[in-house]
């Protein structure tokens, strides 16, 4: 009789859903079965992602490195009047948006630090001066002007109300948050969370429900090495696969590996290991099914990409050939060739994707500015003014 390990991962071979309890027993199976692990879950994504994997051309927009959050991994946000402040205008983000299109980028990543306006007067003024009120408002301009640089947009902007969700959704194709993790013991005092109120995961997962009953495609995941336990790491994608499960928005799950940066809090925290970042993508891609579309981040796993696509992966995020990758600026982009490279020698394909999948370009998921834009684009005549 099989342990229930083994049963587990059997049951993953045979394509069934695990339930809550073999999600869990997954854990037991030794480091030594890691191999067995990720056979089984490059099987599963085989089933439906066969050939080719993706990447998203993209331009990184920080918006503004402003956060009234205070992770203790960080070394994106910023006080006013630090040094490396910056909220970016309007012609700024034009000028990027515009040289990034003409290096082939589709995607226009619109991220930025958490309601600064709440903790920071003087950037509250400083929007009541361009005309508005809030970030997401400005956050609404910004993508304005990405649609008419003609890229699509896909905005990160923290945790975002059901109406912010709603004034943006006729300007992004998609949009996004980091779950991050589940467990409310990530914000106890000594932990990385504890100074950050808007990662509280009751608040997270309520945003990613709302976004559900919007229809809005949507980007989550989980970020790996910051304290958490690998029961919190089950519990963290089965919270994700049940969300999905109810709304069916999910377009892509990413398991994202902590890496400790010089002048914070957790500079002295050991990274997880490469094993560990495999076997977590592994048993992602087990208990999320073969047809959600699984990332992890190729410039935090340079030497690991070959085995990142052993353990299940079908997707590679977004890389830009212009901008760096604002929150980690010590990790550069792969280079596009180099990452096809890798991936041939394990048998697929790379290909470069829009910022929402192919089974979200409807009218159930898609505002009618945004289809009329997808059409456009996948035509292969979006121009300039598609969206006023």
């Amino acid at each position: 009789m099989l342990n229930p390990a083994d049963s587990a991962l059997a049951a993953a071979r045979a394509g069934r859903r695990l339930d809550d309890e073999q999600a869990y027993a997954l854990i037991q199976l030794p480091g030594s079965e890691l191999e067995a692990l990720c056979a089984v879950a490059a099987e599963l994504r085989n089933r439906a992602h066969p050939a080719t994997l993706s990447y998203s051309p993209k331009v990184f927009l920080p918006v503004t490195n402003l956060c009234r959050d205070r992770c203790s991994y960080c070394t994106f946000r910023r006080d006013p009047g630090d040094e490396g402040e910056w909220t970016m205008s309007l012609e700024e983000i034009s000028d990027c948006c515009r040289r990034g299109y003409e290096l082939g980028c589709i995607e226009a990543l619109l991220c930025l630090g958490d309601k600064p306006e709440i903790a920071f007067r003087g950037f509250a003024e400083k929007l009541a001066a361009a005309g508005v009120r809030t970030t997401v408002e400005y956050v609404a301009a910004a993508c304005r002007v990405a649609l008419r640089e003609y890229l699509l947009p896909h905005t990160n902007a923290g945790v975002m109300s059901r109406d912010e969700m709603k004034l943006l959704r006729p300007l992004n194709v998609s949009m996004g948050l980091m779950l991050e993790n589940i467990s409310p013991r990530l914000r106890d005092r000594g932990m990385p969370h504890h100074y950050a109120p808007d990662k509280d995961p009751a608040k997270r997962l309520q945003m990613i429900a709302e976004a559900g009953e919007l229809r809005i495609p949507f980007t989550t995941g989980i970020l790996i090495g910051i304290g958490e336990n690998e029961a919190e790491r089950v519990a963290s994608l089965l919270a994700i696969r049940r969300l999905h499960e109810r709304y069916g928005h999910i377009q892509e799950v990413i398991v994202q590996n902590f890496c400790a940066k010089p002048g914070t809090g957790m500079a002295e925290f050991e990274d997880p290991g490469e094993d560990e970042m495999i076997r977590t993508v592994a048993l992602a891609r087990l208990i999320l099914g073969a047809s959600m579309n699984l990332q992890a981040p190729p410039n935090l796993n340079p030497g690991a990409q070959r085995r990142l696509i052993e353990a299940g992966i079908n997707d590679w995020g977004g890389i830009s050939p212009l901008t760096i990758d604002y929150v980690n600026p010590e990790a550069a982009w792969p280079a596009i060739e180099a990452l096809r490279g890798v991936c041939e020698r394990s048998g697929f394909g790379l290909e470069p994707r829009l910022p929402v999948y192919p089974e979200f370009r409807n009218q159930e998921f898609l505002d009618p500015a945004m289809l009329a834009v997808m059409e456009r684009y996948s035509d292969g005549e979006y121009s300039r003014g598609a969206v006023a």
